[in-house]
């Protein structure tokens, strides 16, 4: 099937989308909020036509918590969002769309919703008002038990709560609707027939279906599953038929009315069957185009019964960040590491603790109602006393080697869990034993919601910590790799996008997502660091000389931070930079937290930000390398935009990242985007020949992009295969070239060292027989020569004359 032509019938992933809907070419990530909404998305689409993309891809609009920039709190699945355009928005978005050609995907967020002020969501308002008798009490994955019959919200502060359990600053008030609790600015439903004037705030308090308790009893006895640890954001039992028919009322009419062509489905880990979801909405959509945002580890495959086009990508970012990291830097950067931290870091261990303090702590209420569930089932004993079982768990969870099982699927990583368990803990041994039957058989509530939790400690865990805990080659700390993986050969990933191509070959490729922790092109900037990491220790050595830390391993991350981003022209630079050296360093959690900050550690980090912009000693440090890392740093961009745009899969252009991607974590990544400026400087782009040297790294990285984006769009017979195109000669290592089927792709790799090498040499491309020219180079004919063919630009995608 080629790309963009439709489907062939069938609703999973070996099949593709059902007969007669679309499937994309390319998708262009947009962030819609309030400040950019649907009407100014649907004026934005003719430039992204004009740059070659195929669909447009939008983040959520259902609506969302007031002043929400993200919209993954959703608050209301009946309507979209008026500050993001409302019905009319999507329907001015859709019809430009179909003027220009475009399809139109969407993000949609069946997991959970926002109920961080309660009355923004009906559903969850209700609840607390009527408690199991409201109508929408199902919709909530709730365990009243364990609360007394009640739900318990975690906002007391520290002082507002005294040893008898009186709440300060609670107050009731008379509404229309029958009265509210007000806790501070925090308003709350009072239940019919609870009170009456002149009521002690507190006693009716007591007399709702709801408890106001301290914050802390989030981490060990909450009673309301949640998005992660994330308290205002509530999980929908969407396995539920009547929970997800109204729950995607919404999404139901944008594809009855032919509104929108495509989803992405937000974190699917978190529902309690995916697969069955998955089959839901293939139905609901008419088996429509939808990717998943799965996570998947290295040798992991994505359940090919599942009804989807496959992932959104992070798979394919790891492996191309790493075919262009030097392994030959693996072995000095683990010995800096090891000096920085006082001894070997082992990755495997270190995420173990990481995973194990999770479960411990903020995501221990989980442990504890699987343990509850756990009780229900097996015999009291001494090998099942609730202690014995909350630490098995806990184990097993911190020992789960994926994001999690999908049973019977997976059943092999849950015996890997078991094993390693065993091994660490042999004092649990007899409790393992019990545990196995339980939580092996698909259909026990323990399994299904050890299924569920897992992700979530992998998660926060490994990405929202132990990322920010290890500093080796940070580029290689990103959203779906592991960083224990140092680089990728070009033989094996040949092997991965093979593969790629007969098994997922529309699923999403990308480089950057709201949800990476480094823009692609600070990535690629880092990534140089791999092939000159003796520049690297001295400048790092000189840096913690200059301005010590008390964490020289958090500051190797800051520092590659700082080097990643710098942009001394970006006025925001410093304010930018304060922001992710605070959530990094938070985030780690081991000198400083979100809820316990250390303000001597955190004041040294930032004045350490400071230094690199008022100390002309720091900055001239900072300067000296980098002559080393931006041009390397350059070729590994366009190499990696060429590559994500001409693997296997539909590319994915985040938006604003046809020029440099200089972003960090979010929310920086989520920054407005220039779009006149970019529409500016396509429309006055000179695509002529170009000489021997570039300019304008810029407009270069334009030209890769809207050169592959078009042809991609325009020839889709190109690209419907995939095979290596061999190299030989000197410099054959510092090549990548694959075959698409009509289009080769050429990037280059280890830039660093081919200029040590003198250049290409007489390295040629074994090219297929033909007539060939390269179009990003104003098509010129293309030569064998690699020295001709990346003269000036360091990739090249090619095409037959004929």
């Amino acid at each position: 099937m080629a790309e963009g032509t439709g489907g062939t019938g069938g609703r999973h992933r070996d099949a593709g989308p059902a007969d007669g809907q679309r499937v994309p070419v390319s998708t262009y990530r947009l962030q819609v909020s309030e400040d950019f909404d649907l009407f100014e998305a649907a004026r934005r689409l003719p430039y992204l036509r004009d740059l070659g993309v195929d669909w447009v891809y939008l983040s959520p609009l259902l609506a969302a918590e007031e002043g929400s920039t993200h919209g993954y709190d959703v608050v209301a699945h009946d309507r979209i969002d008026p500050a993001r355009g409302g019905e009319e928005g999507l329907a001015a978005l859709s019809a430009e769309a179909r003027r220009l050609g475009m399809g139109v995907l969407v993000d949609i967020v069946p997991n959970h919703v926002g109920v961080a002020a309660p009355s923004e969501d009906t559903w969850w308002w209700d609840v607390l008002k009527h408690g199991r008798e409201s109508e929408h009490a199902t919709a909530f994955d709730i365990e009243w038990a364990a609360g007394d019959g009640r739900i318990r919200i975690p906002v007391i502060g520290d002082d507002d709560l005294d040893e008898s359990g009186t709440i300060a600053n609670l107050r009731v008030v008379d509404t229309p609707d029958g009265g509210e609790l007000l806790y501070h600015d925090n308003h709350y439903p009072v239940a019919p027939g609870t009170w009456s004037e002149g009521d002690d705030a507190n006693d009716v308090h007591a007399r709702q279906h709801y408890e106001l308790v301290h914050w802390q009893v989030a981490d060990e006895g909450l009673n309301y599953r949640r998005f992660f640890a994330v308290n205002t954001l509530a999980a929908v039992r969407v396995e539920d038929p009547e929970v997800f028919a109204e729950s995607h009322k919404e999404v139901r009419r944008w594809f009855e009315e032919g509104l929108v062509d495509g989803l992405r489905v937000d974190h699917p880990d978190g529902l309690r069957d995916p697969k069955r979801y998955l089959d839901d909405l293939a139905e609901l959509t008419g088996g429509a185009y939808v990717l998943v945002e799965k996570i998947l580890e290295p040798g992991e495959e994505l359940p090919e019964t599942w009804a989807t086009a496959g992932t959104t990508g992070y798979d394919v970012l790891a492996h191309v960040d790493r075919v262009l990291t030097d392994p030959a830097a693996q072995e000095p950067l683990d010995t800096l590491e090891a000096r920085l931290r006082g001894g070997p870091v082992d990755w495997h261990r270190m995420i173990h603790g990481t995973k194990r303090e999770v479960a411990d702590g903020i995501l221990n209420s989980e442990v504890r109602r699987i343990t509850r569930e756990v009780r229900r089932i097996l015999p009291a004993g001494p090998d099942t006393t609730t202690d014995r079982v909350v630490d098995a768990v806990a184990e097993l969870l911190a020992c789960f080697p994926v994001y999690r099982s999908y049973l019977p699927e997976g059943r092999e990583h849950l015996d890997q869990a078991f094993a390693a368990a065993r091994e660490g803990r042999p004092d649990l041994a007899s409790t393992f034993d019990v545990l196995l039957p339980v939580l092996s058989d698909p259909w026990t509530p323990p399994a299904r919601r050890f299924q569920q939790t897992s992700g979530m400690v992998m998660a926060k865990g490994v990405e929202d910590c132990a990322f920010y805990r290890y500093s080796r080659l940070t580029s290689l700390n990103e959203v779906g790799g592991d960083p224990s993986v140092f680089s990728l050969d070009p033989a094996t990933f040949h092997e991965h996008m093979t593969v790629r191509q007969g098994r997922w070959p529309h699923a999403m490729t990308t480089l950057s997502t709201h949800d990476t922790k480094r823009g692609e092109d600070v990535r690629a900037r880092i990534t140089a660091l791999s092939e000159v990491p003796a520049e690297w220790e001295r400048t790092l050595d000189r840096l913690l000389d200059l301005v010590p830390l008390p964490d020289p391993g958090f500051a190797s991350l800051l520092w590659q931070a700082v080097i990643g981003a710098w942009l001394p022209s970006d006025p925001d630079l410093r304010s930018r930079l304060h922001g992710y050296a605070e959530k990094a360093m938070r985030e780690a959690g081991d000198r400083t937290t979100w809820t316990d900050p250390d303000e001597a550690y955190e004041a040294a980090v930032h004045a350490a930000v400071d230094a690199a912009f008022d100390r002309d000693d720091v900055r001239a440090t900072i300067e000296d390398l980098l002559p080393h890392v931006v041009g390397p740093g350059w070729v590994n961009a366009l190499s990696a935009k060429l590559l994500s745009i001409t693997l296997p899969g539909v590319p994915d252009v985040y938006q604003g990242s046809e020029l440099w991607e200089q972003s960090l974590v979010d929310p920086d990544n989520r920054r407005p985007v220039d779009f006149d400026a970019r529409a500016s400087l396509l429309r006055a782009a000179d695509w002529s020949p170009l000489g021997e040297a570039l300019d304008d790294p810029a407009t270069a990285k334009l030209r890769v992009v809207t050169t592959a984006l078009t042809l991609r769009r325009e020839r889709p017979e190109l690209f419907g295969s995939y095979a290596a195109v061999p190299a030989s000669g000197t410099a054959a290592d510092h090549v990548l070239a694959y075959d698409r089927g009509g289009a080769i792709a050429v990037v280059t790799r280890l830039p660093v060292g081919l200029t040590a090498r003198g250049g290409w040499g007489d390295t040629e491309l074994e090219l297929p027989p033909g007539r060939w020219r390269d179009v990003v180079v104003a098509d010129r004919p293309a030569s064998a020569r690699v020295a001709d063919l990346l003269g000036s630009y360091p990739v090249a995608l090619l095409v037959q004359e004929d």
